[in-house]
Parts: structure tokens; sequence; C-alpha cells
């Protein structure tokens, strides 16, 4: 499948969202309906890369992106509820950040942003992403390069906006 463009809708998936002991089904379309979301895919929950920096630069961020008019942020891992949930408690996510477990990951497949990180013995994860979605389409979509760390970080959203 190619890559999801600027101005198409987000494919209706449903992920897993880990709130406390519990974990929420939770489909695309009670995300992204009648708000404006900032949602960010990574690699992996607990990856190097992912821990020390794009994921506390939106915690770090979320109340400048709200002031930008940003009604949520959404991190997407291709990761089990659990270990999703695990990885926000230990990085102190609290509300700032919802956390989408896309553990077969059906949306990343949907959205046509997979990454084969088999030699890394990860297999298929997401690529590292940050789009806008605006009442369920994208409105502003930038995908890094393998390996690199430059357009999808919260500081990079905040410029866009």
């Amino acid at each position: 499948m190619a890559t999801i463009q600027v101005g198409e809708r987000i494919p209706k998936v449903t992920v897993r969202v880990p709130r406390g002991s519990a974990i929420d089904e939770v489909t695309t379309d009670a995300l992204f309906a009648g708000r404006k979301v900032v949602l960010f895919g990574v690699p992996g929950a607990f990856t190097p890369t992912c821990s020390a920096r794009h994921l506390p630069g939106y915690v770090q961020h979320a109340a400048a992106l709200r002031e930008k008019g940003i009604d949520a942020v959404v991190c997407l891992a291709v990761n089990d509820a659990f270990v999703v949930g695990a990885w926000a408690d230990a990085q102190g996510v609290g509300d700032a950040v919802v956390m989408a477990a896309d553990g077969n990951g059906e949306l990343t497949r949907a959205l046509g942003l997979e990454l084969d990180g088999s030699r890394f013995g990860m297999g298929t994860r997401c690529q590292r992403f940050a789009m806008v979605v605006e009442d369920g389409v994208v409105r502003s979509l930038a995908v890094e390069q393998p390996g690199k760390f430059e357009v999808s970080s919260a500081e990079a959203v905040l410029e866009r906006l």
C-alpha cells in the first residue's frame, strides 16, 4: 500500500490504549473525529531514540501544542498495550500523550508507514513520523528517513503549526 497523503482520511482501525490497569479498544474514528490531533509514530517502545528524545519531546511540549490549537497528541507504537503502558509509566507520560498500541501493525499498514526492522530482530514496525490530523483528515505529514530524527519531533511540529 502507498503511504497516506495529505488530504486523505485516516483509515478506520482499532488500536489499544492503556489507561492505568485497563486497556481500551479505541477506533481511529473516536481518536480523531471533531478534533485536531498530532499523531506521531515510533519504531518501538523503550528503543533508544524513542525513549530519549521522541516521546519525551511530546510530553515536554504538550501544553505548547495545545496552545497552537492541538486537542490531543497520540503516540503510535507497534507494541502490545502492556508494553506501551509500561513505557508510558516509565516515561511519566500521564495525560500529556495518548499512547496507542498497534500490536499487530494494522494501523501502521493501513497508513502505509511500515518499517522492516527484521535485521534488528524487531520484525515489522512503524516508521518514525508525525502528522497533524483534523477531524480524521491528514493536514500535514512528515516521515523521517531511516535512522534520522529531524522532521517528526515535537519541536519540528510546533514550527510547522
